[in-house]
């Protein structure tokens, strides 16, 4: 309902599905709505370097760990066997119903299947235009990706050892960050000193993450 996909999307997505290996492609997501403000700018490069950069590097590896929702394609056939799984999601015993691109990504990586990104398969998808709508969907993105690296986290043995990089720094990464600014200002607040360090720490996890 808020994303127009090019007209030669499917036909790209369908040539990763001949290989049978292959249980689900994405393709390159774009800002449909990229003019209307500061914001919308700045996810529009976030999506460019999220798609161009972490998903092409992980579909290096075999993996593409979470196959965006506004343009993914599934193998009809492992969709129906994961389907009961996928219906039925809990978290700590409770119905979850948040994050149901990744997950069902996972369950594919589970089922032994391959998950590829598509960057000329480009679709254009309405973003939040004011912070608090963006910083809503930022929590459930956040609360998915804690939620399912945890029911995958058995799968990053048999992959790539580089995947296993990606996804420590992507949970771990955000975390830091936010106990590093905590403890600047902190520092800032109790001894009026400017925390050097700290600073110096964000911008080498920053540089490690890049």
């Amino acid at each position: 309902s808020d994303t127009e996909i090019d007209s030669d999307v499917v036909s790209k997505l369908v040539r990763k599905m001949q290989n049978p290996a292959v249980g689900a492609a994405m393709g390159q997501l774009k800002a449909s709505n990229r003019n209307d403000s500061w914001l919308t700018r700045l996810i529009d490069m976030e999506y460019w370097l999220a798609c161009n950069e972490e998903r092409a590097a992980q579909t290096r590896f075999g993996a593409v760990m979470c196959c965006c929702g506004p343009c993914a394609m599934y193998r009809r056939s492992a969709l129906l066997l994961l389907l009961e799984q996928y219906e039925t999601q809990f978290f700590r015993g409770k119905p979850s119903d948040f994050g149901e691109d990744r997950h069902l990504t996972i369950l594919m990586l589970k089922a032994g299947f391959r998950t590829e990104y598509v960057p000329d398969a480009i679709a254009a998808t309405v973003v939040p235009d004011t912070l608090l709508p963006y910083l809503r969907q930022q929590l459930r993105w956040a609360r998915s990706t804690y939620r399912d690296t945890l029911l995958g986290l058995h799968l990053l043995p048999g992959l790539d050892r580089y995947l296993t990089l990606d996804v420590v720094g992507q949970n771990l990464g955000p975390l830091l960050l936010a106990i590093s600014s905590i403890a600047a200002l902190a520092q800032l607040a109790l001894t009026g000193t400017v925390p050097w360090w700290t600073g110096l720490t964000i911008i080498a996890m920053t540089m490690i993450r890049s």
